[in-house]
């Protein structure tokens, strides 16, 4: 039952990807990964979200606002809010929600 998945360390860069690694019923993580200067178009989540950054940088738009989350920065987002992402480098993300 208990095992240690490398999944975060193996993903590689290509353009967008998005992976389903965890879900329960009340929650799922997912891992992102975008190629510098990609972008992840918009979109909004369904529920409350933490972003937490593990490798690279990008920029979130929200809100008419933009932020830029950097390594091991983190951000929370409401549900339902339209935004896109945009990938300053290589980057790898997990949104929690």
């Amino acid at each position: 039952m208990l095992q240690i998945h490398d999944w975060i360390r193996k993903t590689t860069y290509n353009g967008l990807t998005v992976q389903k690694i965890f879900k329960t019923e009340n929650t799922e993580t997912l891992l992102i990964t975008l190629e510098k200067d990609h972008i992840f178009p918009e979109h909004v989540s369904p529920g409350d979200a933490l972003l937490v950054m593990l490798e690279g940088s990008i920029k979130f738009n929200i809100q008419k606002k933009e932020y830029s989350i950097n390594w091991q920065d983190s951000f929370t987002f409401p549900a339902n809010e339209p935004h896109y992402v945009k990938a300053m480098e290589d980057s790898k993300f997990l949104i929690i929600r």
